[in-house]
């Protein structure tokens, strides 16, 4: 069946409840819209955010940090429930004025500085503390363009074939055939750079694939959408063994976990404070 066809007018105006799995929260205007500050645990750093694929990136990052034994990446990890408007609290809202997760904060310098973009955190912590991020200038720079092309890559899968394809109310097969096009052709490029290099920047693991594997790793994975199938991941081998790869690794493991408030009980942990948390206080052992 044909998509309706819809002539713009020509001036848009929002109306309220507008269809989709967001519609409650989206709005046109950016700010806070209640009076909220946020928690501040006993760590310099204090990360504010929910297990969607943007902040699985950071709490992965974090979580290999300390199994290199930086003990001075110690954090504490807040959940922030994007259905229920916690972004648009006040406190969050000066932490990232865009209101979306994830959001940190570093009280260890004077004043305190504020980090937002999943992309600039992963930058940013691992300039802090000299890991994940190759010293030679041209690794490096291979290093940032992956870490730029999943940035600019992600409103693709995101917010176009995952909006389309699993949140709005209604398939249209113009915007999901559009969308399902250009998401292959990204797991096509990716595909045939690990053929080349067993991570995606080259020999070594870096905020690379940090990044991107929350994404891409998790969509062959089927993790995202539950896509695998409609977008043929069997077809994109070399991606499928390096997001294994990636997945097996224990700080990887820990990392998904973190501010994750769906799924098994014994796989969430929707605050996390101290590494024994992982242990005395996901879900299960809340519900007890």
């Amino acid at each position: 069946m044909a998509d309706t066809k819809y002539t713009p007018p020509k001036v848009w105006t929002w109306e309220p409840g507008n269809g989709g799995k967001f519609a409650n929260i989206n709005r046109p205007t950016a700010g806070a819209r209640v009076d909220r500050d946020l928690p501040i645990g006993k760590h310099p750093l204090q990360l504010y955010s929910l297990a969607t694929p943007n902040g699985v990136k950071v709490t992965v990052l974090l979580e290999e940090l300390l199994e290199q034994g930086v003990q001075a990446a110690e954090y504490d990890a807040w959940l922030i429930n994007i259905m229920e408007g916690d972004q648009f609290g006040s406190g969050f809202v000066a932490a990232n004025p865009n209101s979306k997760i994830p959001a940190l904060v570093d009280h260890g310098t004077s004043p305190p500085t504020r980090v937002f973009e999943s992309g600039s955190i992963l930058l940013y912590l691992a300039e802090k503390f000299g890991q994940f991020i190759p010293k030679d200038s041209q690794k490096r720079t291979e290093c940032l363009n992956w870490l730029f092309w999943q940035m600019g890559s992600a409103p693709i899968l995101g917010g176009g074939f995952g909006h389309f394809y699993a949140y709005a109310p209604e398939k249209y097969q113009y915007p999901i055939d559009r969308y399902t096009m250009e998401v292959k052709r990204q797991l096509d490029v990716l595909d045939q750079q690990l053929a080349k290099t067993p991570f995606i920047a080259g020999d070594e693991y870096t905020i690379a694939d940090m990044a991107i594997w929350p994404w891409y790793g998790a969509l062959v994975r089927n993790e995202v959408y539950e896509a695998a199938e409609f977008l043929n991941a069997q077809s994109y081998p070399h991606v499928r063994a390096w997001a294994e790869k990636i997945a097996n690794r224990p700080a990887v493991k820990r990392g998904v976990m973190v501010n994750k408030a769906w799924g098994e009980p014994h796989e969430q942990l929707h605050e996390r404070h101290d590494a024994s948390d992982f242990i005395l206080n996901t879900e299960d052992k809340r519900q007890k």
